[in-house]
This record gives C-alpha cells, structure tokens and sequence, in this order.
C-alpha cells in the first residue's frame, strides 16, 4: 500500500508541475494581448494630437502657427469663443503619463508628439499611410505623431 502511495504522490507532483507551466503560457499569452492593445491605443490618441495640431494649424487665421503647449488644443488661446481641438489630453497608454514627448519647430512651436517609453513595440509593419514612417521603429519613442515632416521639419525633441 505504501508504494502504491508513493506513486500517487509522482503523479500529483508531475500535475502542479503541468499547470504551473500552463498558467505561465496563459500568463504570457495575456501580457501579448495586453501590449497589443495598448499599441492600439497609443496609435488612436497619437492620430487624435495629430489631427488636434493639423486643426490647430489650418484655424490659424493668416498666420501659420502650431501651438505653444497641449492645452492650447483644448482651448485655442487665439480666439475670443472657445476653439477645441481636443476633448482632453490623453495619457500616454504605454506610459500611462500625460507626458508626451513633444517635437517642436524653431518659434518652440509643438508640431507633434511621441511616447517616452524605449520599450520594443510587437507592431512593426502594416500601419496605415499616415503612419508609414513607424516601419522597422525598434522603440515606441520613435513613433512620432506630426504632420508630413517635408512640410513641417521638426528642430528638436523635448
């Protein structure tokens, strides 16, 4: 009877081993879906500031300007009634902060913005045109959301 036990004993100890290595491949299998969807996120708010800049700057009655900060997109300082361009300024979803990296032109003018995080994206390739220069990025920080740089040639990243 005794050795009959021992052996029920292998056989338990060889299932938690089993699960344990299942509940790892789920838990991994999570944090991917996870990633992903936070990749889709950052790529959904980082086209809503630049569709925010290119509204910004197409309202800029006469004068080509982009905004100075990201809250002169929630309410344009220029105008006497309220111009939004955005609802709110949206954290970063990779960071979790509301401190984008900003690109800006010789006036300190914010022509776009980027996520701070050096982290690997999963997403390399198949990105809408808009976003075609995100091909290859080996970090997220150098998914930068502006307007056509050949218009707009940013000076310097903050």
């Amino acid at each position: 009877m005794s050795r009959q036990d021992g052996f029920s004993y292998i056989g338990i100890l060889i299932f938690i081993a089993l699960m344990g290595v299942a509940l790892a491949g789920v838990g991994q299998f999570s944090s991917q879906i996870s990633k992903r969807e936070q990749e889709q996120e950052l790529l959904f708010v980082g086209n809503q500031y630049r569709t925010a800049l290119e509204l910004y700057y197409r309202h800029s009655s006469g004068t080509d300007r982009f905004p100075q900060t990201l809250k002169d997109l929630l309410k344009d300082p220029r105008y006497p009634d309220t111009q939004r361009y955005l609802r709110r300024l949206y954290p970063d979803p990779i960071t979790g902060k509301t401190d984008w990296g900003l690109m800006k032109n010789l006036n300190g003018e914010i022509i776009g913005v980027y996520s701070r995080s050096e982290n690997e994206p999963l997403k390399k390739y198949g990105f809408i045109r808009a976003n075609q220069n995100f091909e290859g990025a080996t970090k997220y920080s150098d998914w930068v959301f502006m307007l056509p740089p050949d218009r707009f040639p940013p000076v310097q990243k903050q």
